[in-house]
């Protein structure tokens, strides 16, 4: 287990992306936090479930109820965990909006969705960042792993405040890697290619989605992502600070 006595919040973790790392993360042997905005019935069904498979698999989880884009809620958030396992080793920075976007040209696009998916994408980035720092910086070491996009390096028609807050996290990520460097905090992103999720599903038919143009010829699956951000929460990158790892089967090189 190559995260055993750890510590780790999942932002975004009700379902998705984000109950895959969950579940990934406990599995290797961390103690997870879920949090996630709770704006229905469905959110907080979801988020009691992830925390369900953890705990019947053996794992510890708990749950928060809380809004990125809030820094009230973010201190919250840390102060919850930290009083329940005692510290904080890990950050995993996924909750973001995707799901329900509709493509559009940019000149359509209302300047409060582009304010909603920046507050979300980008400020919860940095709050839920500023929530767990103190508690890092006491113990001089952490791990956070932000998700980007490879639509950052690509571009993406009819997405461009999507792609525009991806981009803010790849440098939200190399300027927080200064920062934080000194007290031993590593800050590293991830960022898939098209991956076969829910938030997927509801934007495009998946069974269609082009892979002639990807080296390794199929779809991304979530768990194909959760390793590179387990590797990345993991002592096994305790060198690495600032990077942004492209999971997308090759589509992107850099």
């Amino acid at each position: 287990m190559r995260l055993k006595d750890s510590v780790a919040i999942v932002t975004g973790g009700a379902r998705g992306l984000g109950r895959a790392f969950s579940l990934h993360l406990a599995r290797e042997g961390a103690r997870i936090m879920v949090m996630n905005i709770v704006l229905g019935e469905k959110d907080l069904k979801d988020m009691k479930k992830t925390v369900r498979l953890i705990r019947e698999a053996g794992g510890e989880a708990d749950f928060f109820e809380g809004d990125v884009t809030s820094e009230k809620d973010c201190q919250a958030m840390a102060e919850k965990t930290a009083d329940a396992y005692g510290k904080i080793n890990i950050l995993i920075n996924n909750a973001a909006i995707y799901d329900g976007l509709v493509r559009k040209p940019f000149d359509e696009i209302s300047l409060d969705e582009w304010d909603r998916v920046m507050a979300v994408n980008v400020k919860g980035v940095f709050l839920a960042t500023r929530g767990v720092f103190p508690f890092m910086k006491q113990r001089n070491y952490g791990k956070i792993v932000n998700l980007c996009s490879e639509t950052a390096f690509t571009g993406s028609h009819g997405f461009v405040h999507y792609v525009a807050s991806k981009g803010g996290i790849l440098a939200l990520t190399r300027s927080l890697a200064v920062e934080l460097g000194p007290h031993n905090i590593c800050i590293n992103a991830v960022a898939p290619g098209f991956t076969d999720t829910e938030a997927s599903r509801s934007l495009a038919d998946v069974k269609k989605y082009d892979t002639t143009k990807t080296p390794l010829k199929r779809l991304g699956t979530p768990e194909d992502i959760t390793g590179a951000a387990v590797f990345l929460a993991s002592p096994e990158s305790d060198f690495m600070t600032g990077q942004t790892l492209v999971v997308d089967g090759g589509r992107y090189m850099h």
